[in-house]
């Protein structure tokens, strides 16, 4: 796209759900817009205008091979939202690691209160 950065791109087109689950079957191997269009109760018409968001922004290629064109995933678009993604997953991961340790820090102050004195 020329207006927009691939990231935006990419994330544009993974927020439909039927673009999703187009990428999912992919992950299976080529496959062309009618194997592609089976699962669904859309026309082709829709079918491939979801096909064209992914191969504009880069998700898909589609090949020529004989008479049909089959639709392969690409990965790189999706490897550059993961890297994008990874710094936010470390931020969460060290605030939920501090929750956890502060949680059985809690809880292990609250079994020491409740347990029963043995000196009485």
């Amino acid at each position: 796209m020329q207006t927009q950065d691939a990231l935006t791109a990419t994330f544009a087109a993974l927020a439909d759900p039927t673009r999703r689950a187009l990428l999912a079957r992919l992950t299976e191997g080529p496959a062309t817009v009618n194997e592609l269009a089976e699962p669904f109760e859309l026309s082709l018409p829709t079918v491939s205008r979801h096909l064209k968001v992914l191969e504009q922004a880069g998700l898909i290629s589609k090949q020529r091979a004989a008479q049909s064109r089959p639709c392969t995933l690409e990965i790189a678009p999706l490897v550059e939202a993961d890297a994008w993604m990874a710094q936010y997953r470390e931020f969460f991961t060290s605030r939920f690691d501090r929750l956890d340790t502060q949680l059985k820090a809690m809880m292990s102050a609250r079994a020491d209160v409740a347990k029963p004195s043995g000196d009485q």
